[in-house]
């Protein structure tokens, strides 16, 4: 599982004063980067092997400007090319939203799904977590 602690800009903050739902899903995105970095060690745009195909989050509490955010970041499932990352954003010791994300290890040249590697699989299994 990766750790990242999130500082929440003011920009963060909506109309109701809590983070809005668009900046949670960035922080979710830059949570991502050390899973990238298994795939792609220099996360070169000109090499990049991973997109994303689907992804939910619930919401179960409001997060607020002032505080830090813990994202937590694990893999609940390996297939054959894709994966499924779960991450949760913590906030004051509680679990404020979570959000699975399926992304596929893709060869954007030929557009096709590209089957994870042994090396890939084991660095994945690492952060497994059964759900």
């Amino acid at each position: 599982m990766f750790n990242t602690i999130i500082t929440p800009r003011f920009g963060d903050v909506d109309g109701l004063r809590h983070i809005n739902n668009v900046s949670l899903i960035e922080w979710y995105e830059t949570a991502r980067n050390e899973f990238f970095q298994i795939f792609n060690p220099e996360l070169s745009l000109d090499a990049w092997n991973l997109i994303m195909v689907h992804m939910e989050v619930d919401y179960l509490g409001q997060m607020y400007f002032g505080k830090p955010v813990e994202i937590k970041s694990c893999i609940i499932k390996i297939g054959n090319s894709s994966l499924t990352l779960r991450q949760e954003a913590w906030q004051g010791g509680e679990l404020c939203a979570r959000g699975d994300f399926v992304m596929i290890h893709f060869d954007f040249k030929s557009q096709k799904p590209v089957a994870l590697t042994q090396e890939q699989r084991g660095k994945l299994q690492e952060h497994f977590v059964e759900v």
